[in-house]
């Protein structure tokens, strides 16, 4: 049985910075894709950050482009977003999920990933 279990998230000042984990299990961790979607209050939930299942290949929503930064320890079964330079738009329950398939390279859809986490909330204030 596949779970995400996520972690990190909390309150945190505009201009810092969290650092949110993601831990698998039940499936063999190196041959998906990852990525961290977003759901802000009323509102869809929005794609953030993939990487492929070797980790070398990365890709991120213009909203975080320099500023988030997804990783994978594939050891550890573990996918991680650094996220810096925290706005109040930031502000939503982070997801982690799992790709339907077990492709290459991380797609931006939602409909492509089929395993999602709890959510872990992430609260940004001025």
């Amino acid at each position: 049985q596949v779970q995400l279990v996520e972690s990190g998230g909390g309150l945190v000042q505009v201009g810092g910075s969290l650092r949110l984990s993601c831990a698998a299990s039940g499936y063999t961790f190196t041959y998906y894709p990852m990525a961290w979607f977003r759901q802000a209050p009323g509102k869809e939930r929005e794609f953030v950050a993939g990487i492929s299942r070797n980790g070398l290949n990365t890709v991120y929503a213009d909203s975080v482009k320099g500023r988030f930064t997804i990783s994978r320890d594939n050891a550890k079964n573990t996918v991680y977003l650094q996220m810096n330079s925290l706005k109040p738009e930031d502000t939503a329950v982070y997801y982690c999920a799992r790709s339907t398939t077990a492709l290459a390279v991380a797609g931006m859809r939602r409909s492509e990933y089929s395993h999602w986490g709890q959510g872990t909330q992430v609260t940004v204030s001025s």
